[in-house]
């Protein structure tokens, strides 16, 4: 972990493939844990929801995913983007500017 800074899960199908590693869902578990900032847009919470992270944090994705977000635990807010510790998630290509920008304050602080 000390190699990294942050850690950024991105959407489309590829959390879907990447959720079925157990390696890449160990590593996103350890990296949640170790206090660092974990972002994710889009499908990418489904990573987290596999490494089992987010019951009682709040959260938000794709639309389109929000039930399994919710059947996690995580407290689903339909928002561009949403920091709860150091968890921060978005929804959609659109909200990338204000993803981003959530990141940089993460990794300025």
């Amino acid at each position: 972990m000390d190699d990294f800074h942050a850690m950024v899960i991105p959407g489309g199908h590829s959390p879907n493939w990447l959720r079925q590693h157990e390696a890449v869902v160990d590593f996103a578990r350890a990296f949640y844990a170790s206090g660092k900032p974990t972002a994710a847009i889009c499908h990418g919470p489904q990573v987290l929801i596999t490494a089992g992270v987010l019951d009682g944090v709040d959260a938000t994705c794709f639309p389109g995913m929000s039930d399994e977000l919710k059947e996690s635990g995580a407290n689903y807010q339909d928002v561009p983007v949403l920091r709860d510790g150091n968890l921060i998630t978005s929804r959609i290509p659109d909200d990338i500017p204000a993803f981003s920008e959530a990141i940089k304050q993460a990794l300025l602080e």
